[in-house]
Order: C-alpha cells, then sequence, then structure tokens
C-alpha cells in the first residue's frame, strides 16, 4: 500500500509536470544536476562495429525491433536506444514513463534493494523518472545494445569503468529538472528532448534476445503466480492477468506500469564492485557473463533452461535440455537474481 506521504509527493510531482511542460511550451531550456558528478552535454563518441553488424542508422529496419521481436516495417529511429536508470522502493513512487518501454532489466544494488534500467527505443516517452545513479552491472546490461545510460550520476570508480568500456551516459544537461518531491527521488527527464539533443550517430543492434513466436513455447507447468527474491529485503512478485504479467508490488502507477508478455528470469552470480555506498553498504556488481539458470514465463507457464553470455558485450544465448530456446515476441521483464551472497531465489505457483 502506497503511504500517505508518499501520495502527496506523487501529487506535488503531478503539479511540477504540468509547470514544466508549460514551460517547454515556452521554450525554456530544463536541466538537473547529475546527482555527484559533473552534467555533461553529451555522451562520449563511441561507435564501434560490432561483430552482428547491425544496420546502421538512417535506413530501413528489415525484421524486428530488436527490444521486443515485433515486426517493424519504418525508418531506424534517429536516436540510440535509450537505458534510463530508476530505483524501485517506495521512495520512487510514482514512477513515470514505464508503460512506454520497450524492456525492463532489474539488478540487484547495494543494501539488498533493486534498480531498473529501462529501455526505450521503439517509442520514447515525454517524461521517465524519477533518475537515479549508474552501477558496474550496468555494462553487461546495455553494451549489447550500444545503449547510451541516462542515469543520475555514479561513484568515480564506476564512471571509470565505463569509460573504459566506451559506455555512452548522460548523467545531466537537457531535459533534467528537479521536481518537487524529497530528493535525490526528485530528478526527472524530458526524455524525448534528450534524445533530440543526443549526436552520436545511433546503431541499430541485434536483437537482445532469441525472438521466436508463440509456437516457439513449450511451457508445460502453471506459473501465474512469481515470487523473485533478489535478497531479504525485495522480493518483486508477479501475476499472470488477462494474457499478460502484472507487477503486483509495482511502484508505477496503475496506468502507467509496465506489463510484459514474458517475465525473463536469469540466475547471476554477484561480485563486489570494490567499494561502499554513502551509508557504508559495499556495492554489488552483477556478473552478467559467464552461464547459468533460467525460468521463463508465458502464458501463465514456466519452462527452465541455461542462458549463456561469453563476454559483457555478447548476446545471450538461451537453450533447454531439448535445444536453443526462443522467446516470443512481445514485451519483457528480465529479472537477474542473485544465486549467492543475498540469499536470492525464485518461487512460483497456479
Amino acid at each position: 500500500m502506497i503511504s500517505d506521504p508518499l501520495r502527496r509527493s506523487a501529487a506535488r510531482r503531478g503539479t511540477t509536470y504540468a509547470a514544466a511542460a508549460l514551460a517547454l511550451l515556452l521554450g525554456l531550456t530544463l536541466a538537473g544536476c547529475g546527482g555527484g558528478t559533473a552534467p555533461k552535454a553529451s555522451s562520449p563518441s563511441t561507435t564501434p562495429t560490432p561483430s552482428s553488424q547491425p544496420i546502421q542508422g538512417g535506413t530501413t529496419l528489415a525484421a524486428v525491433w530488436p527490444l521486443t521481436g515485433l515486426p517493424v516495417h519504418s525508418k531506424t529511429p534517429k536516436h540510440p536506444v535509450l537505458a534510463v536508470k530508476i530505483p524501485n522502493t517506495a521512495e520512487s513512487y510514482p514512477q513515470v514513463g514505464m508503460s512506454k518501454a520497450d524492456m525492463v532489466s532489474e539488478e540487484l544494488v547495494e543494501g539488498g534493494i533493486t534498480r531498473l534500467a529501462v529501455f526505450y527505443y521503439q517509442h520514447v516517452p515525454a517524461l521517465v523518472g524519477p533518475v537515479r545513479s549508474m552501477r558496474a552491472s550496468d555494462i553487461g546490461i546495455v553494451k549489447p545494445l550500444h545503449a547510451t545510460i541516462v542515469s543520475s550520476g555514479a561513484a568515480p570508480p564506476t564512471l571509470r569503468r565505463l569509460q573504459r568500456q566506451h559506455i555512452p551516459y548522460w548523467t545531466g544537461g537537457t531535459g533534467y529538472f528537479r521536481d518537487s518531491s524529497a530528493s535525490p527521488y526528485n530528478l526527472m527527464v524530458h526524455l524525448s528532448e534528450l534524445a533530440k539533443a543526443i549526436k552520436r550517430k545511433p546503431v541499430v543492434p541485434a536483437s537482445y534476445l532469441p525472438w521466436g513466436t508463440e509456437k516457439d513455447f513449450s511451457g508445460a507447468r502453471p506459473a501465474k503466480q512469481i515470487a523473485a527474491t533478489f535478497s531479504q529485503g525485495h522480493t518483486t512478485e508477479w501475476s499472470y492477468q488477462g494474457h499478460r504479467y502484472t507487477n503486483t508490488n509495482s511502484y508505477a502507477p496503475k496506468n502507467d506500469q509496465f506489463h510484459p508478455q514474458s517475465v525473463l528470469v536469469l540466475r547471476v552470480h554477484e561480485g563486489n564492485a570494490g567499494y561502499l555506498d554513502p551509508a557504508g553498504n559495499p556495492v554489488p556488481e552483477t556478473i552478467f557473463s559467464g552461464k547459468g539458470d533460467l525460468m521463463l514465463f508465458h502464458r501463465g507457464q514456466v519452462v527452465s533452461g541455461t542462458w549463456q553470455k561469453k563476454k559483457l558485450a555478447s548476446l545471450l544465448k538461451l537453450s533447454t535440455a531439448a535445444g536453443p530456446l526462443k522467446v516470443p515476441a512481445g514485451h519483457v521483464w528480465i529479472e537477474l537474481v542473485p544465486v549467492d551472497g543475498q540469499g536470492g531465489h525464485v518461487s512460483f505457483r497456479k
């Protein structure tokens, strides 16, 4: 249940959004600070040529959208994939812009809480947030997509690692502003405005998941209720309702929630990022390479298998005992649930 103080925070945020929209109509430029690091006016220049030879920006997409597997017959967007870092705690209510996402990934951060990487490509909403900081775990999550991270900043060790990996990111500047909610959960971004300001030539990535059709899914065990436990302090709960999944403890309003057709749980090992957060907690790092177990939830059923990812920049390979596993095209929420350290586990029932 959302507390009264948080509802008041949401109301204040709504008032601020109206004022911000009016300011935009008047041609004002809104900007905000980068949450502990200097604001960046642009992202680092990095246009690597991946082994998958993706289509370059400006040409016609011939197949499917890389983040959903859905068919497309249009021009490529003039912006890269945008990965917005959004907190996933009660203080983040109301999360804004979730319903417009192509895909969402959830990772463990310090203190046993989780943080979201919310991906936008096919659709870029006017407003998203609140925006929080990056982690080293994000390297393996975004690198296969050649994505630009939109965040409030990062600890110096993380920034150095992101720069060494040539991960482009924004931590302030065009589109950023702070609303009247409690800091630090009050940094918001006019994402469509920021997308237009990115000058780096976009690269259309290869498909993030091995996409398939409904006929490719062979789940046999009923699984309409899911509990993905990241730590003793946080469990993300799902319910299969009306041909899609609902996050029953979401911090997004009901009319702005992300409703995936599939929930993909990948069991991952956790390392140590090598520094402490301001509260003195060690910062974990999701090791998103190697291999591990998986559960793919779709149509209220589940199939188990394994995942492989050779390097941080590699695409995921999914398989079952019967062979390669394809994910039915549609919206997917990826749960990176730890197998060690924090006591992560996954349960489901009919």
